[in-house]
């Protein structure tokens, strides 16, 4: 008989790990680009060769700070109450959804390749993630 303990144990897991994963890129990535890493054509609608403008700078700046408290709270499964948890990940599924089509209208072909899929994939992660936490009465269970 199969040992299924360690892989029951709880559910959504695997997917909170590569959200996170996922999350924790777009982070970086953001970071980079704030630092003056040559990679405008690949954000903010790819209009710019090289590195960003420093007004785009501060934006990229910006979102790596929201998507690095993002990547924290869903890896250290914050906050603590499974509701604040669901709320947060559908929210964040949200916004990451949004961001998947804004990437896909992008006029930067690049853009589109590489941000849509991750964005789609964090959207859709981030949400199985959010059905895979258990909200009891006192809202701070977990599945497992």
């Amino acid at each position: 008989m199969r040992d299924t303990s360690t892989s029951m144990q709880r559910p959504g897991r695997a997917d909170r790990t590569t959200a996170s994963v996922l999350l924790g890129g777009v982070t970086a990535f953001q970071l980079a680009l704030a630092a003056g890493a040559p990679w405008g054509r690949l954000a903010w609608g790819g209009g710019h060769e090289g590195t960003l403008p420093i007004e785009l700078r501060v934006s990229s700046g910006v979102a790596a700070l929201l998507w690095g408290a993002a990547t924290v709270a869903v890896a250290a499964e914050r906050p603590r109450s499974a509701r604040g948890q669901r709320v947060l990940l559908r929210g964040l599924g949200g916004v990451c959804g949004l961001g998947a089509a804004l990437n896909l209208a992008s006029p930067s072909r690049a853009e589109r390749a590489v941000w849509a899929p991750v964005s789609a994939a964090a959207a859709v992660l981030t949400w199985r993630v959010a059905r895979a936490v258990v909200v009891t009465d006192g809202s701070a269970g977990r599945a497992g």
